[in-house]
């Protein structure tokens, strides 16, 4: 096989990966235009088993979102719309409790929460959205609110980013989602999401969160008008920051859905992309625990396939995802805890469940 890595010219990563050294950018930009898929896979998934062994994550979990109103309306987004829009809805915070009320008799530990910025909802209904699902189930583990919802909210209470936190974490915040990143390149983001924070206050946002004791994750939406050497200044960021302050559980690439956003003209991501993503950051992002496989954008089958290149976990139930599937996903909303149990086994490994920060829950291994 070290011949066969060595004909792709990629001998010197695999000397790297076999000595636990660091990649380069030029590593990375290597990876990228490698075009054996089998190669990438090789090698991500050395580090995939020195990192987690057989063992792939999953959680059982609940997605809510409690607002598609939004001042931002990002051109790739296909959720977000103005509030006098026919497709226009916020939850009151009764309505949020009911979603977790209707799922008590399940044995789900984390809701995931995110939403549009609303113009006009005041911060104390976000604290009450978060004190509402304690009251219906104090063990719940709340992740909500990506870096761009926290900016949002520091700004509409005329609070720091700090005691922003700090009063949501008195309401029941555990964790933060790693949404709102897309790609930190300031190109990208003029072109595509120009009302959204900048890149580096997404990453200070998330450094302030790891220092006050939360945990968060971090993504990328690839496969749209970005290019390669922007896919890699974006890893490189996230990685510097991890170094500073080890706050990140997970990196999650997202395929970016075209169907019904402002950049309805671009095509789908294909497999290969896909898959070199994860391989890439698997190999790249060395200080980073996990790398997620996320079927609602990829699909189950290819998310199945991914674990052998790179990836350790493929999220969770889901339970009602909306987001992805306004442009244009053809996944289902949600996904059985015994189908994931299924797909992980038949891709020849271990189905742990686990919680939102990795505390091992049951091991499937009968």
């Amino acid at each position: 096989m070290e011949k066969y890595i060595a004909d792709r010219g990629l001998a010197t990563i695999l000397e790297k990966v076999n000595g636990e050294e660091r990649l380069s950018v030029e590593d990375g930009r290597k990876l990228y235009e490698c075009n054996d898929i089998l190669a990438l896979g090789y090698l991500a998934d050395i580090v995939r088993t020195r990192k987690n062994g057989d063992n792939t994550y999953f959680i059982y979990n609940q997605h809510i979102n409690y607002s598609n109103i939004c001042t931002n309306l990002c051109k790739f987004c296909a959720f977000g719309c103005e509030k006098d829009s026919d497709l226009a809805y916020e939850m009151s915070v009764e309505e949020v409790k009911k979603k977790v009320r209707d799922r008590l008799s399940e044995p789900i530990t984390e809701v995931h929460m995110v939403g549009g910025l609303h113009p006009d909802l005041p911060f104390e209904y976000y604290v009450e959205i978060l004190k509402g699902i304690k009251e219906v189930k104090p063990e719940m583990h709340i992740q909500a609110f990506t870096c761009v919802e926290i900016a949002h909210l520091a700004e509409i209470s005329g609070k720091s980013i700090e005691k922003t936190l700090e009063t949501l974490r008195d309401a029941g915040l555990g964790s933060l989602p790693g949404g709102g990143a897309e790609v930190f390149s300031p190109r990208i983001r003029e072109l595509t999401c120009e009302k959204k924070i900048s890149g580096d206050k997404w990453l200070d946002i998330s450094k302030i969160a790891h220092r006050q004791g939360f945990n968060t994750n971090a993504t990328m939406l690839y496969g749209h008008i970005e290019t390669v050497e922007e896919r890699l200044q974006h890893l490189s960021a996230l990685r510097e920051a991890q170094d500073e302050t080890n706050g990140f559980l997970a990196f999650i690439p997202l395929a970016f859905h075209p169907q019904n956003t402002k950049m309805s003209e671009l095509s789908r991501t294909t497999g290969i992309n896909d898959l070199k993503n994860v391989a890439v950051a698997r190999l790249f992002l060395d200080n980073f625990p996990h790398i997620k496989a996320y079927w609602v954008m990829i699909g189950p089958k290819m998310a199945q396939i991914a674990l052998s290149f790179g990836a350790d976990d493929m999220d969770g139930t889901v339970k009602e995802e909306v987001i992805t599937h306004m442009a244009g996903a053809d996944t289902d909303q949600a996904i059985g805890s015994k189908t994931l149990v299924r797909l992980i086994k038949e891709a020849g490994r271990i189905p742990v469940q686990r919680d939102t920060l990795y505390n091992i829950i049951e091991v499937h291994d009968k």
